[in-house]
């Protein structure tokens, strides 16, 4: 492998390695379609490891911390974030990356962002924003305008790919690698990251779900286990190894007929019995209103907006989103109880 002097590894080696040890099917950061504002080349850091590190130190990703990913404000501390859920489909998506020889530089990238546009108190928030913004509100549509307009002055200048990545990574409620998927990623890792985001979420929802005494591992559906394994290291292992088998070798992501129809079921099973679950549903609802009065309080005094949304919006209610959707959990509760809960004086 080529050097520069006193033996410091360089970009250039880097895209030199990729062009010579990847799979065909692989991105290579020598090939990207570039950023929207051109930029000088790091001399030591290829572009996708460039964007992986802007993501990271984003303020954006840091405050994944404190937003929910299925329970809304738990207290418990082994409840998963969106930030822990994030870092586990980037563990995932990095894995199959590797073994199927594509680049996990950009893998890792669109990983990390793919959920910094997400609401808080998870799909909930999502949901409520899309009920009462004329312009409907998508959290994959919401990432990609995070780092390309609101974090920082003037967006993160992310690469194509990732920008490509984030935005087509959600599922909408299609079945996992569904031919007919509205949402399509570009490159085979855009792809990677798409799928290790479901095999994420359902295996650590049901840890979660056992966890707060809403289904036992006896309630999993019994075929589905029977192929996948009964606990979630084995799940995922079991996934993983699927992927890579029948996805060796081939321009997108495949998987053995009985594993694929073990996964839906497992994934329809959560959103029967826990995504939808009743004892869920009192906290969803105070949470959806609370959502809805905050963007109509914000509508109706827009001066509560921070300037940068208002500025960066183009009109009131596109700024009251922006502000909404970057709250976490807990700051969102502390702007209702400031603007809607009497305090007490005297």
């Amino acid at each position: 492998m080529r050097m520069r002097e006193k033996g410091v590894f360089d970009r250039k080696v880097q895209e030199d390695w990729e062009k010579e040890n990847l799979s065909p099917y692989a991105t290579c950061s020598a090939d990207t379609k570039g950023r929207e504002r051109e930029e000088s080349p790091c001399p030591l850091r290829t572009e996708f490891q460039r964007d992986r590190d802007r993501i990271i130190h984003s303020k954006s990703f840091r405050r994944l911390k404190h937003k929910t990913q299925v329970f809304i404000a738990p207290f418990h501390d082994h409840y998963r974030t969106r930030l822990t859920h994030t870092l586990e489909v980037s563990q995932i998506a990095r894995t199959i990356s590797r073994a199927l020889r594509l680049n996990e530089d950009l893998t890792e990238a669109i990983a990390l962002g793919h959920d910094l546009g997400h609401t808080p108190f998870g799909h909930t928030g999502e949901e409520a924003l899309d009920e009462v913004y004329p312009g409907g509100f998508k959290h994959n549509e919401h990432s990609l305008r995070v780092v390309e307009k609101l974090e920082g002055k003037s967006g993160l200048n992310l690469t194509w790919e990732v920008r490509d990545g984030i935005l087509n990574h959600s599922q909408e409620g299609e079945k996992v690698l569904s031919k007919n998927a509205k949402n399509k990623p570009s490159t085979l890792e855009g792809e990677v990251v798409k799928l290790a985001d479901p095999l994420a979420y359902v295996n650590h929802d049901i840890d979660d779900a056992i966890r707060a005494n809403i289904i036992s591992e006896k309630d999993l559906p019994e075929e589905a286990i029977e192929v996948l394994g009964k606990t979630g290291r084995e799940r995922i292992a079991t996934l993983v190894r699927d992927v890579v088998i029948n996805s060796w070798g081939k321009p997108h992501l495949e998987m053995s007929p009985p594993v694929l129809e073990a996964f839906n079921r497992l994934r329809d099973f959560m959103y029967e019995t826990v995504y939808n679950a009743k004892v869920l549903k009192k906290e969803v609802q105070k949470a959806r209103s609370l959502i809805h009065n905050l963007y109509y309080f914000y509508i109706e005094n827009p001066c509560y907006i921070p300037p940068f949304f208002r500025e960066n919006g183009g009109s009131v209610e596109r700024a009251a989103v922006d502000y909404i959707a970057g709250m976490t959990d807990r700051y969102a509760l502390s702007e209702y109880r400031k603007h809607f809960i009497p305090e007490e004086w005297g």
